[in-house]
């Protein structure tokens, strides 16, 4: 794996933790963006649901150029999406679907690429086609007994959950062996309230702190 991509996965991993943002603007997008990486979150994922989600990645990458911000698009669901957001500072692209065209366009410029799969099929697929690490979509459907039980025949295999995570299920998904999780609403809209920017960087200070304890405590 290129250096680049390594350590990019490698900063993810060590927090465990993807903390995507949508919004119904810009203003919001960059507010919670801002607010989430203050908080001790390096990687933050801006969807393309996000009005303007371009121009936010653009004013982030500036903002926080070498501050330590892990800059990452979602949400993507072909090549030429995945190309513009690359251009605009993206570091890593999420998908909610298994696009190998996307992949292919990612691996071109060794740019980490997190396809999304639901079957063990589409799992072995991502990877013969060089996704180091996969989507787990949708998590609320699928459950840590999937990665539990991929896990057996597939050790090897990285593996970050979206969708139906939250603060209090974290145990479950890491014990199952997640490589890492995605949380949005979950940190973005905690008890269900918009706009709560204090109440966001509270939550999401609490879920790295959680996610530490569960890895002590798991070794």
């Amino acid at each position: 794996m290129p250096i680049k991509k390594h350590t990019i996965l490698g900063k993810i991993h060590e927090k465990g933790i993807v903390a995507i943002v949508r919004a119904k603007n810009a203003e919001e997008g960059l507010q919670l963006a801002n607010v989430i990486f203050e908080a001790g979150i390096p990687a933050v994922e801006i969807t393309m649901t996000v009005p303007n989600a371009i121009d936010i990645m653009h004013e982030l990458a500036k903002n926080y150029a070498n501050k330590g911000l892990i800059l990452g698009a979602g949400t993507v669901l072909d090549s030429e999406t995945a190309r513009q957001c690359i251009l605009a500072g993206a570091e890593y692209i999420v998908a909610p679907n298994l696009n190998e065209d996307l992949i292919k366009l990612c691996n071109r410029y060794s740019v980490p690429c997190m396809p999304g799969v639901g079957t063990v099929t589409e799992l072995l697929r991502a990877m013969e086609l060089g996704a180091d690490v996969v989507k787990l979509f949708p998590g609320e459907v699928l459950g840590p007994e999937f990665i539990k039980a991929v896990l057996g025949p597939i050790p090897y295999a990285k593996i970050m959950p979206t969708g139906g995570v939250s603060i209090d299920n974290l145990d479950k998904w890491f014990k199952a062996g997640a490589f890492a999780v995605g949380m949005g609403s979950g940190i973005t809209k905690p008890f269900g309230v918009e706009g709560d920017y204090d109440a966001v960087k509270r939550v999401a200070k609490e879920v790295i702190e959680k996610i530490a304890e569960i890895r002590k405590n798991k070794k």
